[in-house]
């Protein structure tokens, strides 16, 4: 069975166009035993597209508050732009991929989410995997790109947070390995260093200590559940060199990143 690994592409992490053409030729080059996955942000391109429509933009806790209005938007810059560019970058390697979202298939349930009892409306939270549209993707030897964008049973849309969504996806397709590719080179500990690797437990500890702040607390949340639920090992690092992925899998120790264990 094809080793399963599932990496979150986020914010500013894959603008240089050069790191498509790395982690294309990894995927060709480990096509008959690896099966890769991938989830993408957006949020810049939210923000931008939400400012140049005159819609406010207000964050609660970190969390972007989604207005009715929004959720059309946000649709079409994930679903449709971010991912066509992906996809479209890939495909310009040579490699084959098949755009989805959360909605593909009932790909991920979502329901409301308020988060300490407080309104962020038109967002959710993943309840149900239902892997169908990617293992589809698989069978057809596609890389499936996925948009966060999610749907409850009723058919309602939600934006998810795209490293919720990423946690949630490689617990039900049962990946050994999530990677967290970002504009960081990993979790920093206080004395401004990248730590190596963290257990669940080291992790709420810098937390607590305020070492971990910000952005990466949500972050670290996400990887907890996903450790807590099976995935193996989830990476937070940038994207280095040509070989950046082959190198994470390979525990090549002079690549800079975070690694989480139980």
């Amino acid at each position: 069975m094809k080793k399963r690994v599932l990496i979150k592409v986020g914010g500013r992490a894959f603008e240089k166009e050069n790191v498509f053409a790395g982690l294309a030729k990894t995927i060709l080059e480990n096509i008959e035993n690896l099966a890769l996955i991938i989830v993408h942000g957006g949020g810049a391109q939210i923000s931008a597209a939400l400012t140049k429509a005159g819609r406010p933009t207000e964050f609660i806790d970190g969390i972007r508050k989604t207005q009715k209005e929004d959720i059309e938007i946000i649709e079409r810059i994930l679903s449709q732009e971010v991912n066509g560019h992906i996809v479209a970058q890939l495909n310009r390697y040579g490699v084959s991929c098949q755009s989805l979202s959360g909605k593909s298939t009932h790909l991920m349930i979502a329901e409301p989410w308020r988060p300490k009892g407080k309104d962020v409306g038109f967002v959710g939270k993943i309840v149900k995997v239902q892997p169908s549209a990617v293992e589809s993707a698989f069978m057809e030897r596609k890389i499936p790109v996925v948009s966060p964008i999610s749907a409850d049973l009723d058919g309602n849309t939600y934006n998810i947070n795209a490293d919720d969504a990423a946690a949630a996806l490689a617990i039900g397709m049962c990946c050994t390995d999530l990677v967290y590719f970002t504009d960081v080179l990993g979790v920093k500990d206080n004395k401004g260093q990248v730590i190596s690797h963290l257990t669940i437990s080291e992790a709420n500890h810098w937390i607590e200590q305020g070492v971990i702040f910000n952005g990466m607390v949500a972050k670290v949340n996400s990887i907890t559940d996903a450790i807590l639920k099976g995935v193996e090992r989830i990476h937070v690092t940038a994207w280095q060199k040509e070989t950046t992925l082959s190198d994470i899998l390979s525990d090549e120790s002079s690549l800079i990143k975070t690694t989480f264990t139980r």
